[in-house]
């Protein structure tokens, strides 16, 4: 078969590419997210997408969106960031590309494209992990994407952590991505000097005590200068994150746990401290195989060529 595009619809960007039957990428565009007007969006990908056709036989497009998508793969049934409910987001493209059109929700295109291409290629069962402003992931089982009865398996983001824990987004209280995820060691961060730790003066002076300046990336960046309280900071989200994955291994038992997402470029400052924080969790871990902890391999691309992938093989 030819190649296919794969698209990334995200709250801020949308990424486009064309993507061939080996997983690579050939050409891509990458446009601003215009989440005020759900309906430019459908717009905006559909004229990317048209550029595109002009110099590559296209034959399909993969969509993945950050949302609830039909067990149909046509509809988005929720996405709270770009203020899609019950979108035909297939139909609609369709009608403006004049190709097939499969959608996804982007965290299980990313695991997709891992298991096909990536960290995944060499098993048949994976859990991918994405770590960034909250959590998500897509699993893999028995070669096939798992999605569930409705389409919407792999919110592993709202698995319940600490019963009457920290409010989440979703509605519920404490979801594992409050406790691990980008969100959570920014808000730590802030906590920390809010309250004067002396360990945190120069994490406070890199935005003069303005705590609504700190980022997860200055926190990454400062743990990888060697910053004590930044480490550490890394290390607690590491910690939440090696025991929720424990908790759903033993629930769906993969060969290969892949970590991907913005936190996960910490590398084993984050990767060390959750492989030890799972190991610590399983259940009876010394009469059992247990999975291996890995980096995901393909980066932000990971949605884009998954997507196309699924197209493909639609």
């Amino acid at each position: 078969m030819g190649v296919t595009v794969g698209v990334d619809i995200g709250g801020t960007k949308i990424a486009v590419a064309v993507v061939d039957e080996d997983g690579l990428v050939v050409a891509q565009d990458r446009l601003k997210t215009p989440a005020t007007d759900p309906t430019l969006i459908v717009d905006a990908v559909a004229e990317s997408i048209q550029e595109l056709k002009r110099d590559h036989a296209v034959e399909a497009v993969g969509v993945g969106a950050a949302g609830f998508v039909d067990a149909a793969r046509r509809t988005v049934l929720f996405a709270p960031n770009i203020k899609w409910v019950d979108e035909p987001l297939a139909d609609r493209l369709e009608a403006l590309v004049d190709l097939p059109v499969v959608i996804e929700n982007d965290a299980n295109a990313a695991a997709w494209g891992e298991f096909r291409f990536g960290a995944g290629a060499d098993v048949d069962d994976m859990l991918l992990v994405t770590v960034g402003t909250g959590i998500g992931g897509g699993i893999i089982h028995g070669g096939r994407l798992d999605r569930g009865a409705f389409g919407v398996a792999g919110e592993i983001g709202h698995l319940r952590m600490v019963p009457a824990g920290i409010r989440c987004g979703c509605g519920q209280y404490g979801c594992w991505e409050q406790y691990a995820s980008g969100r959570a060691l920014v808000r730590e961060t802030r906590d920390r000097i809010r309250a004067k730790v002396d360990l945190a003066q120069p994490l406070a002076a890199l935005v003069d005590g303005d705590v609504s300046q700190i980022t997860g990336q200055m926190v990454t960046e400062q743990a990888q200068k060697g910053d004590p309280m930044a480490i550490d900071l890394i290390a607690d989200v590491g910690r939440w994150l090696g025991e929720g994955i424990a908790s759903l291994a033993a629930v769906i038992d993969p060969s290969l746990v892949a970590i991907g997402g913005g936190v996960a470029k910490a590398g084993d400052l984050l990767l060390e401290p959750a492989r030890a924080a799972f190991l610590r969790s399983l259940s009876a871990p010394v009469f059992r195989p247990q999975a291996e902890l890995r980096p995901a391999s393909l980066g932000n691309d990971a949605g884009m060529i998954g997507a196309a992938d699924l197209a493909r093989a639609r």
